[in-house]
């Protein structure tokens, strides 16, 4: 599953909190620092995917003609084209490599900037790092269907696409993501 913006945050508190639980990571300036450090990593990597899917939204404006005239499938275009401009725009299409990638990212940076210390190996931490990102990736569409279900037999009906509804959707997957113990 792509990352999108608004899981960035509870991504990285999931990350922050897994760190911190592991027993073998140490914070030196405290867990939230560690958390928004996080979550800017991750939020710079969705930036860079939406930059290059503007890009290819582009290309595929300025060649708008000849794909109609030769019946060429738009979601391929875009794919192959995507494909071709993912290495300039730094963006791992692979969703394993690219979380295994941003793991270390993190980690690096982490450690780097002092925020945190381990006396185990690198990959030991790394994994944590990467597991968290998957845990999370893998609970994301249980927890959604949950809240779904709650919103639907919710007392009063809310309208899906309401800043109303965005903001119980918000709150119930707030409580589930607790109940789970990811935030």
């Amino acid at each position: 599953m792509r990352i999108k913006l608004p899981h960035a945050p509870y991504i990285a508190r999931k990350v922050g909190l897994d760190l911190y639980n592991c027993g073998f990571v140490s914070f030196n300036g405290g867990i939230e620092p560690t958390i928004n450090l996080i979550k800017d990593i991750l939020e710079d990597d969705i930036n860079k995917e939406k930059a290059l899917e503007e890009k290819v939204k582009q290309v595929l404006e300025q060649n708008e003609n000849e794909m109609d005239f030769m019946q060429v499938d738009r979601k391929n275009m875009f794919w192959l084209i995507k494909k071709r401009l993912a290495k300039d725009f730094g963006v791992i299409l692979t969703y394993e490599d690219r979380y295994n990638h941003i793991a270390h990212e993190i980690l690096e940076l982490l450690w780097k900037k002092n925020f945190i210390d381990y006396k185990v190996s690198e990959n030991r931490v790394k994994n944590i790092i990467y597991n968290a990102i998957k845990d999370y990736i893998n609970s994301y569409e249980e927890i959604e269907d949950i809240v779904v279900d709650k919103l639907e037999n919710y007392k009063r009906k809310l309208i899906p696409g309401t800043e109303e509804y965005d903001l119980v959707f918000e709150k119930l997957y707030e409580e589930e993501l607790r109940k789970k113990g990811m935030i």
